[in-house]
Parts: structure tokens; C-alpha cells; sequence
């Protein structure tokens, strides 16, 4: 189905007003020890968060960040096109590519985007894994623009699992949303492949210190 026909305009508004009614149902709640949010008013981030955890992003973006603007970056799959919408309809902006699909393009528009006072969101484990293994893409996006990698997570008190790869999480209507915030993470200039690699694994390692349920 072409994404500009009249069903698919009708089938993606329905599906719409069906998300926001869900996401309304659920309980937010923010864990920011480090005062991400505050910090955030005068400068802009990479927000990085786990793959399984991007279904509730654009709302739980309207509510941290109502005072500057985001972009995510999203696969330039098929799949990537209704997510695209999805974040759009929030009034957040999209970068579309992967590691595999317009990647180098993709993340200079996120160092571009930074150089512009816009917060940007990587899945570094995206769109196709390994499962909590972060790729290169974040650590260059990092270097290029100085701006720091900010770790976020979402913790459900109450979800499905879908049998995807990375075993994607949907909270269930009515449940409890924590949302995680650790310590900005800095990434500097490396020498060679082994610098390149400690800096990549450290920031994995303070992704994953926010992870409880895996």
C-alpha cells in the first residue's frame, strides 16, 4: 500500500488517535539524578536509547524536551516510513538511514543537526542489532559534533514482548513508564581502532547500567 493513498492516510490517523489514546492511559514517571533535563535548556544532546524501547519516544519527548527541538534518526526501510510519520505527527523531526542504508549521509545531517541547537536520538543497536550492542554510528556523531551521549531508557512496570530480535517491548495500557537518565558521556578524539573500541564499549557499558529488565 502506497503511504500517499487515501487508505493509507486513513489507516495511519486511526492508528494515530489509537496511540495517543493508548500513551494517554499510561503513567510517566522521570528518573533524571544528573539533571539531564535541566542541563538540556542551554545545550544540545545525543539521546541514545535501546531499540526495544523507541515505541514510546515521540511522547515521552514532548514531555522531557518541550523546550528544544528533536530529530531521530530512522531507518530508511519501509518499516522505518511508518515511524517516520509517527514521530513527525508528535512535531519532532527525522533523519532517515542506517548503518546499512544512507548511513554516512544520514549521520552528518545528525552532526548538523546538533550545530544547529537540535537535540538528536540514536538507536545504537538499530535497526537490525546485535541486541544492546552499540555500532559506530553514535561514536562518530559524537566526535564530529563535541556534543555529549546522554543514556535513556525506559523501564515498563507491565509489557508484552514481541518475538522480534530484539524482543521489542509494548507496555500494557495502564502501567507505569519509568524514565531513565544517566550521566552525559563526553567522547573524544581516538588514535586508532583500540581507542576507537574502549570509547565505544564505555559508552555501551553506561547505557547499560540503566537497563533492568533485559
Amino acid at each position: 500500500m502506497k503511504l500517499d493513498s487515501w487508505r493509507a492516510r486513513a489507516l495511519i490517523a486511526l492508528g494515530l488517535g489509537m496511540f495517543r489514546l493508548w500513551a494517554r492511559t499510561l503513567r510517566f514517571g522521570v528518573e533524571d539524578p544528573e539533571k539531564i533535563l535541566s542541563a538540556s535548556r542551554d545545550q544540545p544532546f545525543i539521546l541514545s536509547v535501546w531499540h526495544n524501547r523507541l515505541l514510546l519516544l515521540p511522547p515521552v519527548f514532548s514531555l522531557c524536551f518541550p523546550h528544544r527541538r528533536s530529530v531521530g534518526l530512522i531507518s530508511a526501510s519501509r518499516d522505518g516510513d511508518f515511524v517516520a510519520i509517527l514521530v513527525e505527527r508528535f512535531g519532532h523531526g527525522t533523519v532517515r538511514g542506517s548503518s546499512s542504508r544512507k548511513g554516512i549521509i544520514a549521520l552528518r545531517q545528525l552532526v548538523d543537526a546538533l550545530a544547529a541547537g537540535t537535540n538528536v536520538l540514536i538507536t545504537p543497536d538499530g535497526p537490525r542489532g546485535p541486541l544492546y550492542e552499540i555500532n559506530q554510528g553514535i561514536i562518530f556523531v559524537a566526535q564530529k559534533s563535541g556534543a555529549a551521549i546522554v543514556p535513556m531508557h525506559l523501564e515498563f512496570a507491565n509489557a508484552w514482548r514481541l518475538k522480534s530480535w530484539d524482543r521489542f517491548f509494548v507496555p500494557k495500557p495502564f502501567s507505569e513508564v519509568r524514565i531513565l537518565f544517566g550521566a552525559a558521556q563526553r567522547v573524544g578524539p581516538t588514535a586508532g581502532p583500540e581507542e576507537f573500541e574502549h570509547e565505544r564499549l564505555r559508552i555501551q557499558n553506561a547505557l547499560m547500567k540503566l537497563v533492568e529488565e533485559k
